[in-house]
This record gives structure tokens, C-alpha cells and sequence, in this order.
């Protein structure tokens, strides 16, 4: 994404909405930073009492001693309000972090799956990463600190005036060089601080993606290829880091030489004017003190402009996600479902079209699914049949026409209430780091599991498991309550789709929407899982992607694809005698299955090879699978 064309100071305000619970704190915190620093710069105008008093007099003894009494209680003063900054600001500081990245993980599962399609993983975990723990570390010490130096840094600079004219002004002209200087400084930098946190989320992509893949890099032996790839990106972030390492020592460079050397010009300018009375000696004193107080709020400022503009590149960032509106809302005043029939539920498609951009996929798509039956969609890869199943749910939206649920369109009802009534399961399952049992009840309501007696969400897993003749997870090592690795890679293919189809119906859906996800199972499986299907979830339509003959052949009815239309619906027989494209594409099915090696599955004859088999221990380390 292109850099925001707003200024930083714009840019960084729009932290107020999560920082607001924060602001009192935070404030409290920087005035305690303020006054600890302006009690530092009181500290030279003691010393110039003290010089032109007592020293420089025959002033008493006790003058000098209270002088330096007051040095030690301004001195131990400061100190206790700096501690106070850190035990003001650190706790809200953390929770303005924790709020920033829940609002982003919450609107990340608000945005429709086209953003996702879009947005690569890594980059979407820097930001809720690395990019807010910068915006953090920014608000709770490099705002404060700016405010405070910029402040100290004037206030000294009157105090020099006030107190020695002349000199005064010698040390402000070497301001006219550096604030040149920061203005390009904050030119360079921000480009290169927004090129490094864009290249730091790409290489977090990489590394999600090579341990994503890394079955694939290893059997096809790509590992040297990943690793050059890897080591390429890492030396341009690298690059991209010491470009701005380079950019800010010059700037740190000229806050520390300038100001030296107008200091070196006013040692030399002050002698001489103390040499001749114009300047007391007391001023003199205190003129260097405050100068010296000032040295490190100068020198910061670079370090701390720096900070400003990686979080201002971090909130640009940030706010790219949160910026974008979910094309998938719901509507303004939701329509209720009526009450599901007893003989189940009625799915019509009227006219449905769909395009990704300028690409049509679906073309004026006429289809309705009869209460209680099991449909089978068919069609040529790419003709559409996976976007037409996610238009049930609402995955996608359509682009022309509707698609009706009980006569109700789907875009009327909100999208927990609709995908609710409807449960999917995908080719290609997706399971989560958790027990099998946790896996499973993902498919029934927040609030219908929160009232349900243990004994019955078992039941529950225990007949959903069965329908999807998932029977190998009681032979895990702690059954149903075992730990399965992340996205259940631990099982094999056949497993982790019986898993998501147990997942699936365990809600007793209106409508259950099924992307080929038998496709690993063997014939005579499948046979099994769909009559259990039909008895235990009698009444609720089906519609169902199949490659395979025999998955068509149970099916009640069969609806062809073609060109982005239905071209043909009836009985498996009946389309075969009179439907020529229906032919040719269950012809290209079976020889693409052959061509595979047969269709019979990776679970043929048994629970294939995951852990789930009688010898599958060694795909098991202390009672769960790794993590």
C-alpha cells in the first residue's frame, strides 16, 4: 500500500480514539517529565546567585550551604517525578497496545474473505505485531520525551537570552542550520522508515509461507531456493535499515556538533566580555550551566524525531486495515429467518452473477434447491462451482441477482444469524491448534454452547464424529481431547476432512454446503458418511461440489455448470442420457482421477497415515501432537 499523503501530525492524532483512556495518565505522566526538566534548568540560576553572591562577596557561609541545600532538594525533586513518569505511563501505555491489536483482530474477522484473498498473512501480522508495539513504545516515552525536550530546549534558550544577551543569540544561530537539516532529515526518513516496516511485513510473509509450505519445499527438495529467497529480502531490509541508521547519525552528528561549536564561540566571546564587566561572572557560570542542561534534550531531539516517524509509519500502517470498509455489512435493521420447516429449508438462486473485477464467473445463475434434498453441482474446473456454494453463506456478496433462503434474501439477514442456518465444509480443510473436541463444537453457536450441559456437547461430537466416520480420534492418545497441530497437518488428509465435516453438521445446519470434502475418502467411505448423513440430518438441504461419479450418483438431483449458467438439472441417469456436456465433464473427472492414480482415496482400507492408526505414536510426543 502507497504511503498516506497526511501530514504526521494528522496522522498520529488519529492514535486519540484508543489512546483517549489513556490521556490522563499519560498527561500526568509527561507534566511530571516537564517540571523535573524545568527544575533542571533552574539549578544555573542558583549557581548564578551563589557566584555573584556569597563566592564573589564576603557573602556567609551559611548562603552557600543553603544554596547547596536547594541544589539537593531540586536534584532529588526531579528525580522523584521522573520515577513518577515510568510508574504513571507504563501500565496505560500496554493497554492502549492491547486495545489497538484486539479492534484489529476484530475488524480482521469482519473483513470479507476478497480482502484476505488480497492481503498476504505476514504482512496483516507485522502490523498487529511489530508495527503497534512501535506505535506503543512511541506514545508512552517518545511523545513525552519530544514534548518535553522541544520544551526544554525553549525554555533554556530564553533563559540564555535573558541572562546573557549577546551569548544568547550566538548559541540560537546555530538553530537556523539544524532546523534546516531537520526538515530534510524528516523528508528522507519517513520514506525510508515506511520501505522498512513494508519490507520487515514481507519477510514475515516468507517465513509464513516456507512453514506453510514446508512439506512441499522438502519433497521437491526447494529449501536452497526458499533460503536465497529469504537471505535476498533480509539484505534489503537490512539495506533499508542502515539507510535510516546512516539518516539519523547525520542528524544526531550536526545536534551534537553544531551546538558545540557555537558553545566553543561563546566560551571564547564570554571571557572577554567578563574580562571587560559587560557579563558578571555568575551570568557567565549560569550561562554554560543551562547550556549544558540543555545538551542532552538537543541531541535526543534526532533520536526522537526518528521514533516519531517510524510510528507515524506504523500508525499509516495500522490504519490501511482499519481504513477499510467491509464490502460484506450487515443491513441497517436485519430480517428475522422464519422458523426452520420441519421438512427443511428451501435455497433459490435467481439470476445470480459474479465477477471478479472484469472477469465474469457466474453468468445468470437459475437454481433451486428443493427442501431435504442433496444436490451435486457439476461443472469443468473454473467454471465457478466453489464462488457459487460461498454466495449460500455469504462469503462473497453476489454482483447481480439474489440468492433467497426461506424466501428471505440472505443479504437481509445478518451474517451470524445466516451462518447459523448454514454450515460449510471445504475441500481443503482448515482445523486450529485445539482438542478435536473444540474443533468440532466450533460448528455450534457461541450462545447455544454456552447454555449446553457438558453431557450433551458430547453427545453432540460424539454423533457428529460418527455420521463422518471419524472413529479414528478415539484412538488418540487422550481421545477426543487431544491436541492436534496447527491447521491439523498432524492427520491426514482423509482425517482432517472428517474432522471438518463433523464440524460441519455438528450444529444441525438448515442448509449444509459441501465443497468435494470427501474427496480424500474412499468410495465405500463416502457411501457411508452420506447415508449417515441422510439419517441423522433428514431435512436439511444439501448442495455439494463433486468430482467424483460416485459422489454424483448418491446425490437426489444434479445441476450442470456451464459457461456461468445452469445448463441442465435433473437425476444422475436421466442427464447422462440427454445432457452431452454433463457426459464429457464426468468423462474428464474420471480420467483426471486415474490419471491420479484412482479415486479411492488416501483413506482407502484404513485411517490413512496420520496418527490416528494403530502405529501413527510416532506422530505423537507426550501425550498431544507437537505445536
Amino acid at each position: 500500500m502507497p504511503p498516506r499523503e497526511t501530514s504526521t501530525t494528522r496522522a498520529l492524532l488519529r492514535l486519540v480514539r484508543w489512546a483517549r483512556p489513556a490521556l490522563p495518565r499519560v498527561v500526568a505522566g509527561g507534566s511530571a517529565t516537564l517540571v523535573a526538566s524545568l527544575l533542571a534548568l533552574a539549578v544555573p540560576q542558583v549557581l548564578r546567585g551563589v557566584v555573584n553572591g556569597p563566592l564573589l562577596t564576603d557573602g556567609s557561609r551559611t548562603a552557600v550551604v543553603h544554596a547547596a541545600l536547594l541544589v539537593l532538594a531540586l536534584g532529588v525533586l526531579e528525580a522523584f517525578l521522573v520515577w513518577c513518569r515510568r510508574a504513571l505511563i507504563a501500565t496505560p501505555g500496554t493497554s492502549v497496545e492491547r486495545t489497538m491489536r484486539t479492534d484489529l483482530f476484530r475488524h480482521l474477522l469482519d473483513l470479507p474473505v476478497a480482502f484476505h484473498d488480497r492481503w498476504a498473512g505476514g504482512q496483516l501480522l507485522q502490523r498487529s505485531m511489530g508495527d503497534l508495539h512501535l506505535v506503543r513504545r512511541w506514545m508512552v516515552f517518545g511523545l513525552v520525551q519530544l514534548v518535553v525536550s522541544a520544551t526544554t530546549v525553549v525554555v533554556g534558550a530564553a533563559l540564555l537570552l535573558v541572562t546573557t544577551p549577546l551569548l544568547g543569540l550566538v548559541y540560537l544561530a546555530g538553530a537556523v542550520p539544524v532546523i534546516w537539516l531537520g526538515f530534510r532529515f524528516r523528508q528522507d526518513y519517513k520514506v525510508v522508515a515506511r520501505r522498512a516496516r513494508d519490507q520487515a511485513g514481507d519477510l514475515a510473509t516468507s517465513v509464513e509461507e516456507s512453514v506453510h509450505g514446508i512439506r512441499v519445499l522438502k519433497a521437491f527438495g526447494r529449501g536452497d531456493d526458499a533460503l536465497d529467497d529469504f537471505v535476498r529480502q533480509a539484505d534489503e531490509l537490512r539495506g533499508t535499515e542502515l539507510d535510516k541508521a546512516r539518516a539519523q547519525s547525520r542528524m544526531s552528528f550536526a545536534l551534537a556538533w553544531i551546538p558545540e561549536t557555537t558553545l566553543a564561540v561563546a566560551l571564547g566571546l564570554g571571557v572577554w566580555l567578563a574580562a571587560s564587566d559587560r557579563v558578571s561572572i555568575g551570568a557567565l557560570v549560569a550561562f554554560f550551566a543551562t547550556a549544558a542542561v540543555m545538551t542532552r534534550p538537543v541531541e535526543s531531539l534526532g533520536q526522537l524525531l526518528a521514533m516519531t516517524l517510524d510510528a507515524r509509519a506504523g500508525t499509516d500502517r495500522y490504519l490501511d486495515v482499519m481504513d477499510t470498509v467491509p464490502a460484506l455489512a450487515d443491513p441497517a435493521a436485519p430480517a428475522a429467518l422464519p422458523p426452520a420447516p420441519a421438512h427443511g429449508s428451501r435455497v433459490e438462486l435467481r439470476d445470480v452473477r459474479f465477477a471478479h473485477g472484469d472477469r465474469a464467473v457466474l453468468d445468470g445463475v437459475d437454481l433451486v434447491l428443493e427442501p431435504g434434498t442433496t444436490t451435486a453441482l457439476v461443472g469443468l474446473t473454473g467454471s465457478g462451482k466453489t464462488t457459487l456454494l460461498q454466495l449460500v453463506p455469504r462469503l462473497y456478496d453476489v454482483t447481480g441477482g439474489a440468492v433467497l433462503l426461506d424466501g428471505v434474501d440472505v443479504r437481509d439477514v445478518s451474517r451470524h444469524d445466516l451462518r447459523g442456518a448454514v454450515a460449510v465444509a471445504f475441500e481443503d480443510p482448515i482445523l486450529f491448534s485445539a482438542s478435536v473436541r473444540e474443533n468440532v463444537l466450533m460448528g455450534v453457536s457461541v450462545e447455544r454452547l454456552a447454555t449446553m450441559p457438558d453431557a450433551e456437547a458430547d453427545e453432540l461430537v460424539r454423533v457428529a464424529l460418527d455420521v463422518a466416520r471419524a472413529g479414528f480420534v478415539h484412538r488418540l492418545p487422550r481421545g477426543v481431547d487431544t491436541v492436534i497441530g496447527e491447521e491439523g497437518m498432524s492427520l491426514s488428509g482423509g482425517q482432517r476432512q472428517r474432522v471438518a465435516l463433523a464440524r460441519a453438521i455438528v450444529g444441525r445446519p438448515r442448509v449444509l454446503v459441501l465443497d468435494d470434502p470427501l474427496s480424500a475418502l474412499d468410495v465405500a467411505t463416502e457411501a457411508d458418511v452420506t447415508d449417515g448423513l441422510r439419517r441423522v440430518l433428514a431435512g436439511t438441504t444439501t448442495l455439494v461440489v463433486a468430482h467424483r461419479t460416485s459422489t454424483v450418483a448418491l446425490a437426489d438431483r444434479v445441476a450442470v455448470l456451464e459457461d456461468g449458467r445452469v445448463t441442465g438439472v435433473g437425476r444422475h441417469a436421466d442427464l447422462l442420457a440427454t445432457h452431452p456436456h454433463y457426459r464429457y465433464v464426468l468423462t474428464a473427472q474420471d480420467d483426471a482421477a486415474a490419471a491420479r492414480g484412482g479415486s479411492s482415496g488416501d483413506d482407502a482400507g484404513g485411517d490413512g497415515p496420520g496418527f490416528g492408526g494403530a502405529t501413527g505414536t510416532d506422530r505423537v510426543t507426550a501425550g498431544e501432537v507437537p505445536r
